[in-house]
């Protein structure tokens, strides 16, 4: 779907973007992280054709990235931007007609968001009556209104409470379902792992990581488990040429031991010095999140 090339972006003293090369697949969620800063928003704004690059290309569908892609992008960015005094309803009708949708389709299209997130009420209000989150709900809407093949969220759980967000998680996962190629910038760990399929890393204008959650997650396993147990004797368990123990508690008849297996050995050498000695009730596998490679690939950059 997007093919960027060697993006440079220059701001007077300051390099928003060095040399940034990103593959975003169609049909899938991507994941463009990094913490505040990193240039995430740069290349937002150079994709929506907003800024250009100093240097580099984006590819859309093949084509070198032109004007006439603006139509078949939806674009939510950090900072909202509905006009306050103006009824929803006509502000929603007008956001449309810019993205090319006639005035009947338009309204078609909003009584379908409005009936399914339950704001047909708020057609004649005006957005400063609006709570922050109900704006959110507002803008979300124009931003996937036009139906476009590419969607662009910049931190947009920003300001809704646990329900919202959970409803707004799931339409974006309907609309990838449907088809949409998604990108979801954002600097929080929490929705990364539930939402999304590949993820770019950005830290300090450069990208430092990408490729599929799975591999990832996979590449920064560490042979890392926690095994529940019950005692079958009172032999020692601990063997430090095996495992390193970080954590050993007991909750009633029943121990609990996270240990990381050495190296040059694995979980079957573990249990076969465990099984004659203790009763194996639970093991697995401590993956490290999402959350825990991020600061961990930032604090090796930094």
């Amino acid at each position: 779907m997007l093919d960027i090339r060697n993006i440079v972006k220059q701001y007077a003293n300051h390099r928003a973007l060095d040399d940034v090369s990103i593959f975003i697949p169609k049909g899938k969620i991507f994941g463009l992280l990094g913490p505040n800063g990193a240039g995430k928003t740069s290349l937002i704004r150079i994709i929506n054709q907003i800024t250009a690059p100093d240097a580099g290309e984006i590819y859309f569908d093949g084509e070198l990235l032109s004007p006439k892609h603006v139509e078949r992008i939806g674009y939510l960015p950090e900072e909202r931007g509905l006009y306050k005094k103006m009824q929803i309803g006509d502000q929603m009708i007008y956001l449309a007609q810019l993205k090319g949708l006639s005035k009947n389709e338009a309204k078609q299209r909003l009584k379908y968001w409005f009936e399914k997130l339950q704001i047909e009420s708020w057609w004649d209000k005006k957005v400063e009556d609006l709570s922050k989150g109900m704006q959110q709900k507002v803008q979300f809407v124009a931003t996937v209104l036009h139906e476009p093949d590419l969607i662009i969220l910049d931190e947009p759980f920003s300001g809704f409470d646990p329900v919202n967000a959970q409803i707004i998680q799931d339409e974006i996962l309907e609309l990838n379902k449907k088809g949409a190629t998604i990108i979801y910038s954002t600097h929080r760990m929490e929705s990364v792992e539930a939402l999304c399929d590949n993820i770019a890393l950005i830290h300090k204008s450069r990208k430092i990581l990408d490729g599929s959650v799975r591999e990832i997650k996979n590449e920064y396993r560490n042979q890392t488990y926690t095994i529940s147990y019950a005692s079958l004797s009172n032999d020692p368990i601990h063997q430090e040429e095996l495992y390193q123990v970080l954590n050993h508690e007991q909750q009633d008849e029943e121990q609990k031991l996270t240990i990381q297996i050495a190296d040059n050995r694995s979980l079957n050498d573990v249990l076969t010095v465990l099984i004659p000695k203790v009763e194996i009730r639970q093991i697995f596998e401590i993956i490290p999140s999402m959350n825990d490679i991020f600061i961990t690939r930032v604090k090796q950059h930094n």
